[in-house]
């Protein structure tokens, strides 16, 4: 009784579900927010290409831009001040960052800004790229480096609080909230630019002011994580300054660069992120074409691929909690992304319905509920918790590399073929190469033991 009863009095904060589904909720909101931002100028393709005098490559340049500065090195420093500093100075700054590149944005496109000397000296240069583009993809580039940062600290963070508890089903939950801004976006972007005359700067001014939200509710989760060191420190669970072999150096690296699983793991991530992320910022203008309807019902049609996404991430974080099978998930998720983009290529275009561009965009938000579900948690059991913050880094950077150039591929075909059929393809193929990827992750577990396809909830068991 004494033992259980001191047991008992050791409970941290991350021990009480409220506390730690608190706590999630207050670091997800940042990121549905930054979600919001990322494509709340998605839906509004046409309107500023006419508004701006923008085309195609333009677009796919400032989309590309997002990804620039991530691309040239600062994940990789990012995820070292991530392991070196922690989730709360890392998830501020990068709070900080995404909002400080959200005004640089929303000056760019701004009326004010186009009547500026600084604007008609930026269209002086470069020619091809309009100066509110110029100005746009300056800021995007500084809310990209945020948002990325912000991604691998929120992955870290629920390591964190979730270890021994539910990890892949709050993983899930945190997917599920960040897809439902892209779902809000998709309705509200084209709604406020229509209630404020046809314009992209009021929704784009609307989304920053999110942002500011975000980084509010981020500064109220360091008071709570603040209070949990506190707690393991005082337990012996953790020390103020770490042992000697526990402390991060930069040498580490070397322990993610040398794991082969990592490298399947990365390469995969990019493949199926590429074909997903650069496809989400043409989705609605292609619908728009293909199935001759204006812009809010190609968006609105379109919002159901992450309201799908986030209904059946947490059912799916949950079953691999349980059950496992995330290597599988994985596995099924590439070949459905096949199937869809081959079917937006050649069936959609054919059969140009809206009940058909809707199945093909629900079964596209399934592949997307499989895939980041069981792939995010996987990293935990394949890389040491020392450098787990840096791991994450660098497959967002990895993936960044793709996620830079693909747009600017797809921009510059789609203007030169005047067509999204070799787009898709372009789309189809990265699908293939990360299932045939899954073949080989799987034989690496198999081989090494990994557990990727063993459920949590029965490691946690064992180990008690």
């Amino acid at each position: 009784m004494a033992a259980k009863a001191v047991e008992k009095a050791r409970q941290f904060l991350n021990d009480s579900p409220a506390a730690r589904w608190g706590a999630l909720i207050l670091i997800a909101s940042m990121m549905f927010f930054a979600y919001m931002f990322v494509d709340v100028m998605s839906p509004l393709k046409s309107m500023i290409e006419a508004e701006r005098g923008w085309n195609s490559t333009v677009f796919g340049t400032y989309a590309a831009s997002e990804f620039i500065l991530n691309v040239c090195g600062f994940l990789i420093i990012a995820g070292i001040i991530l392991d070196k500093m922690g989730v709360r100075f890392t998830g501020t700054l990068s709070a900080s960052l995404m909002v400080g590149g959200a005004i640089i944005k929303f000056i760019g496109i701004s009326d004010w800004f186009q009547a500026t000397a600084f604007c008609g000296w930026l269209d002086s240069w470069w020619v091809a790229l309009p100066g509110s583009a110029k100005m746009a993809s300056l800021g995007f580039m500084i809310f990209g480096c945020g948002c990325e940062m912000a991604g691998t600290t929120v992955s870290k963070a629920i390591a964190k609080w979730f270890d021994g508890h539910e990890l892949s089903l709050a993983m899930g939950i945190e997917m599920a909230i960040a897809r439902l801004g892209v779902f809000a976006v998709m309705w509200i972007s084209p709604l406020i630019a229509g209630a404020f005359g046809e314009t992209v700067v009021a929704p784009l001014g609307f989304c920053t002011a999110l942002l500011l939200i975000g980084l509010i509710a981020f500064v109220v989760f360091t008071f709570m994580d603040k209070k949990l060191d506190g707690e393991l420190i005082k337990a012996g669970k953790m020390s103020e300054e770490p042992a000697p072999d526990e402390e991060f150096k930069v040498k580490d690296l070397g322990i993610v660069f040398g794991s082969k699983m990592f490298w399947i793991v990365a390469v995969m991530c990019v493949l199926y992120y590429s074909a997903i992320f650069p496809f989400q910022r043409y989705a609605p203008n292609f619908l728009e074409e293909c199935l001759g309807v204006d812009a809010s019902t190609a968006s609105h049609l379109f919002s159901f691929f992450p309201i799908l996404a986030m209904c059946l991430t947490p059912f799916l974080g949950a079953f691999i909690s349980f059950k496992g099978k995330g290597a599988s998930m994985l596995m099924i998720g590439s070949l459905l992304m096949i199937v869809c983009h081959l079917s937006f290529a050649f069936v959609l275009p054919l059969f140009p319905h809206k009940w058909l561009a809707l199945l093909l965009i629900l079964v596209l938000g399934l592949s997307f509920s499989l895939v980041p579900a069981s792939l995010w948690p996987s990293v935990t059991k394949i890389i040491d918790k020392k450098v787990l913050g840096s791991a994450y880094c660098l497959i967002f950077w990895v993936q960044n590399i793709g996620l830079c150039l693909v747009p600017l591929l797809i921009g510059a075909l789609r203007q030169s073929t005047g067509g999204y059929t070799v787009p898709m393809l372009v789309f189809s193929s990265f699908g293939v190469a990360a299932f045939l990827l899954t073949f080989l992750l799987k034989i690496e577990d198999k081989r090494k033991g990994y557990g990727l396809e063993l459920p949590e909830v029965k490691d946690k068991k064992e180990d008690e």
